[in-house]
C-alpha cells in the first residue's frame, strides 16, 4: 500500500483548479491500489487531492489539525469539508484547540510521518505562514521523502 501526503494551496482561482484536478487526475491514474490519501481536507488543492483519491478508489486518511479547524475554513469549504469527512477511513484529531500556524505544521509533521511519499500543489514561492506548503515540501525533503510537485502551466494563486 502506498501512503500519499498532501500539501497545496488555498484559494485556487476556477481555472487553476481545473489545471489542478486534471494534473492529480493524470498523476493518480497511473498508480496501483491500494493507495491512501492523507490530507487535512482545506479548501482548495487539499480538497480536489481528497477527491481524486476517492475516486481511482484510495481510501483517504484525514488529519483535523484542531479542534475549531472547520471554523477557519470558507463557507464554501465547508461543504466539501462536511462531504468529505465522513468518507475518510480514518480521521486523526491533532490535539490543538484553534486552528493556528502550529497547529497547521503539527498537522504536516503527522502525515508526512504516516506517508510514503508527498504530493504538493505548489507555485515554489516561499510559506505565507508556518505549515504553509513550501514549509511542508522542505520538512519532506530534509527526511529525504519523495516528494512530486504539480504546478500546471498557467496556474495562479489568489
Amino acid at each position: 500500500m502506498v501512503r500519499i501526503a498532501f500539501t497545496g494551496h488555498r484559494g485556487l482561482p476556477r481555472d487553476t483548479a481545473d489545471r489542478v484536478r486534471r494534473a492529480l487526475r493524470a498523476v493518480l491514474a497511473g498508480r496501483d491500489l491500494p493507495l491512501v490519501g492523507l490530507s487535512c481536507l482545506a479548501e482548495g488543492a487539499d480538497q480536489l487531492f481528497a477527491r481524486e483519491v476517492l475516486r481511482v478508489g484510495g481510501d483517504l486518511d484525514v488529519v483535523v489539525p484542531a479542534a475549531r479547524y472547520r471554523e477557519s475554513l470558507p463557507r464554501a469549504a465547508r461543504t466539501a469539508y462536511d462531504d468529505l469527512l465522513p468518507l475518510a477511513r480514518q480521521v486523526h484529531l491533532m490535539p490543538f484547540e484553534r486552528p493556528e500556524p502550529p497547529a497547521y505544521m503539527a498537522a504536516a509533521v503527522f502525515m508526512l510521518e504516516r506517508a510514503d511519499e508527498l504530493f504538493a500543489v505548489w507555485d515554489g514561492l516561499p510559506a505565507r505562514g508556518l505549515g504553509g506548503t513550501a514549509d511542508v515540501v522542505a520538512h519532506a525533503r530534509e527526511q529525504e521523502m519523495r516528494v512530486l510537485v504539480l504546478w500546471p502551466p498557467g496556474s495562479r494563486r489568489e
